[in-house]
């Protein structure tokens, strides 16, 4: 694959998940859309991305004497609103090293940002009282090992706080949102990113063929979460995902 080739192909975006290099391929993407990554979210989401960023912290119930891991932390807009929540320690991690000297760049708080694979965290276990991940879990190469260090790096008690698009139930709705981000926005935002990855074909592809709700549910069980809540945004098409590591004393 050359500097100038597609990241992602018409055979890859069948089945973008099955995809055997999905990591190097989703890196490499990631780093040719940092620049402007901000921007076409804020624009193609009509802004709503803030208000479902700062709904999901809420929903967390994040406060002062919380440390937080944002997983897959992009350009770091999950991290500072749990920052701007007044949560004690927030780290943000990628490993898609343009979106963290963004994140760094951007920070007005003071955060800890690194570089690190979500399937590998560089942290013991028991760290954190809450581990979040924004639009990232069905990037990973292996979504039930993910969740798995997500689950690991917690403390007893703790919460993982994954906010992510969904398929909407109602039938008009889904028809409406997948018109407009199968068709509409991968136009729009490969012009505005300037992308020749296929970046913007990718996103929409990946949702579609990602689990659902319930599925999704499924997954946080099997990581070993033994009880999860999930709070549809705006008509369903992103979900609020809550899911709490239980304490020892349940048991």
């Amino acid at each position: 694959m050359g500097a100038g080739d597609p990241v992602w192909t018409e055979e890859l975006l069948d089945v973008p998940h099955e995809a055997a290099d999905k990591a190097g391929r989703v890196r490499r993407m990631f780093d040719a859309i940092a620049p402007r990554y901000e921007l076409v979210n804020t624009v193609f989401s009509a802004g709503r991305d803030r208000y479902w960023r700062r709904r999901a912290v809420a929903l967390s119930g994040a406060g002062v004497v919380d440390e937080v891991l944002d997983v897959a932390c992009g350009t770091g807009d999950f991290a500072r609103s749990f920052a701007a929540a007044g949560c004690r320690r927030v780290v943000g991690c990628d490993f898609a090293a343009a979106m963290l000297r963004l994140a760094a760049g951007r920070s007005g708080t003071p955060l800890r940002w690194l570089q690190a694979d979500a399937l590998h965290l560089p942290f013991a276990d028991r760290s954190f009282s809450v581990v979040s991940c924004a639009f990232g879990v069905r990037n990973l190469q292996d979504l039930g090992a993910g969740l798995a260090e997500m689950h690991r790096v917690l403390r007893p008690g703790g919460r993982a706080v994954i906010l992510e698009f969904t398929r909407p139930d109602n039938a008009i709705v889904r028809c409406l949102y997948e018109f407009y981000a199968g068709r509409l926005m991968p136009w729009g935002a490969s012009l505005v990113a300037r992308d020749r990855t296929g970046a913007y074909r990718y996103l929409p592809k990946s949702v579609v063929s990602f689990p659902g709700v319930e599925a999704m549910q499924s997954q946080l069980r099997r990581a070993g979460f033994s009880r999860s809540s999930a709070t549809p945004l705006t008509f369903g098409i992103v979900t609020v995902y809550v899911a709490v590591r239980d304490s020892p004393e349940r048991y």
